[in-house]
């Protein structure tokens, strides 16, 4: 099997740097793609914490005007992976997250400091190394969308490329006086173009002029063809079907690997599932919850937003506390949702344990001691969530979206009957049918000989990267022999 070279274009990388799943998945996948003969080297913005972490680097690559002043381009490893990083202190030496300013709101000048690392990208796809010319360039969400674009619009020999959408919800909206500044053709602002209701959408760059489009599950990838969810984007996708797929994400189970994480507070494993009792205490002592062995705890880790439908949790809690169980919640997002939580927490400390933030030795914990694991979303992408509670047998409460809908299998009578449920779905996505799901929840929670088979068969589940990575080296390998 030919070697691939291909050069993934994100705008963070776990452990470098991470607001959210993204990270997690470009940090991930070159690993797994390692096996199937794929070599990937990451182009990330140099951002302090970036440039910290990976210390001495070469200079492979200078520009003296990138959008207005110099920049440079470091290759280096770190966290064993290949890197290259965009040093560009005028775009990117700014302090804590990498898109939002002190004030919390976006740096103005993202739609440049993303184009940027979009250039250099096609630059690389181009030949600007004298020893790296990669077969795909892989750009993911708006932050990349504009490689592939500026690819197209070079014209001449070039690689493959592929977008992958890992949310559908954030365009990259940007002025429409911006198109000549970003170097696009007059050309291009029309309506198979960039232009998206009077606007530049950085992400519709990427849908209309790479090769491929990918999103992170099967079920996201024909929701995002419907009016319903396609965020305006449903023309263009269902125009581009034939070249738009699904392809799960999956997780580091080195990292996620309960019989081995550092951060939990005992190991366990499927066939030693005992040792999550430990686990359970401790994490209800973190959250200030009362020790109780046999209340139902159900956890949530996630972003706090109308997205991921905990609106609809603060709805179901006095349904929740009627059924015994507690709840521990660690996110943060919109102000008052957030503060609505905290309120109920303060109100009712007996079982409400709220964090807010986020922890990652925290969000361990609570994949390995809560019971059961809540994730309401309105729309799911993927979500990496549920795919790390499968592992540490916490049972899932999901609704029936996106990836949700495609990694947990119902405890269904059908699904308890064959012995392959996984964990709770629910639909529509609304209060009600949530509040259901939660009293079926403590139901089979009550049952502990049916409880212990679903945490097993969640656990037994193959959530790593080995499969998508499969499906990823076929899309290139496909590709580059169509391009041939």
């Amino acid at each position: 099997m030919k070697p691939l070279d291909v050069l993934s274009v994100a705008s963070e990388i776990f452990p470098l740097v991470k607001t959210g799943g993204l990270a997690d998945v470009i940090g991930a996948l070159p690993g797994a793609l390692a096996e199937e003969g794929v070599t990937v080297r990451t182009l990330v913005p140099g951002y302090p914490q970036v440039i910290d972490a990976i210390g001495h680097a070469r200079t492979v690559h200078n520009d003296s005007d990138l959008f207005g002043e110099r920049a440079r381009l470091l290759a280096a490893r770190a966290a064993d992976l290949d890197l290259l990083v965009l040093d560009a202190p005028h775009l990117y030496a700014r302090p804590v997250n990498p898109y939002l300013g002190p004030d919390g709101k976006d740096w103005p000048d993202n739609a440049i400091r993303f184009a940027a690392l979009a250039r250099v990208a096609a630059d690389i796809g181009c030949g600007a190394l004298r020893d790296y010319v990669p077969d795909v360039v892989h750009a993911h969400d708006w932050q990349g969308g504009l490689a592939p674009a500026y690819l197209h619009y070079r014209g001449g020999a070039r690689p493959a490329t592929v977008m992958t959408v890992h949310n559908l919800a954030f365009p990259g909206k940007v002025p429409s006086e911006l198109l000549s500044r970003l170097g696009l053709p007059p050309e291009s602002y029309a309506i198979d173009g960039v232009e998206f209701h009077g606007t530049i959408s950085l992400l519709k760059a990427g849908l209309r002029y790479a090769d491929r489009i990918t999103t992170v599950s099967p079920t996201y990838a024909a929701e995002i063809r419907t009016e319903a969810a396609g965020m305006g984007f449903d023309g263009l996708l269902r125009a581009r079907a034939g070249a738009l797929s699904g392809i799960l994400n999956g997780i580091d189970t080195a990292i996620w690997d309960p019989a081995s994480d550092p951060l939990i507070a005992a190991p366990f494993s499927r066939t030693q599932i005992a040792g999550r009792a430990a686990n359970k205490a401790e994490l209800q002592a973190r959250m200030g919850l009362p020790r109780d062995a046999a209340a139902p705890l159900f956890g949530v880790v996630s972003r706090l937003t109308w997205q991921k439908g905990v609106d609809l949790l603060l709805t179901c809690l006095p349904a929740l506390r009627a059924t015994g169980a507690q709840l521990a919640l660690i996110g943060a997002g919109e102000p008052g949702i957030e503060a609505a939580f905290q309120v109920e927490a303060a109100r009712a400390p007996d079982w409400i344990g709220c964090v807010i933030g986020y922890d990652e030795t925290l969000a361990h914990l609570m994949q390995a001691g809560a019971d059961a694991l809540l994730v309401p979303s309105r729309f799911e992408p993927c979500g990496l969530t549920q795919l790390c509670a499968l592992r540490y047998g916490a049972v899932p409460v999901v609704a029936r979206v996106g990836g949700l809908a495609d990694t947990v299998i119902d405890a269904n009578a059908a699904a308890l009957g064959s012995g392959v449920a996984t964990g709770v779905q629910f639909a529509p996505v609304s209060a009600e049918m949530l509040e259901a799901a939660l009293r079926r929840t403590v139901g089979l929670y009550r049952e502990p000989a049916v409880w212990r088979a679903l945490q097993r068969n969640g656990m037994a589940a193959d959530v790593s990267w080995r499969g998508p990575a499969r499906q990823y080296a076929a899309l290139y390998r496909e590709l580059v022999a169509s391009r041939a």
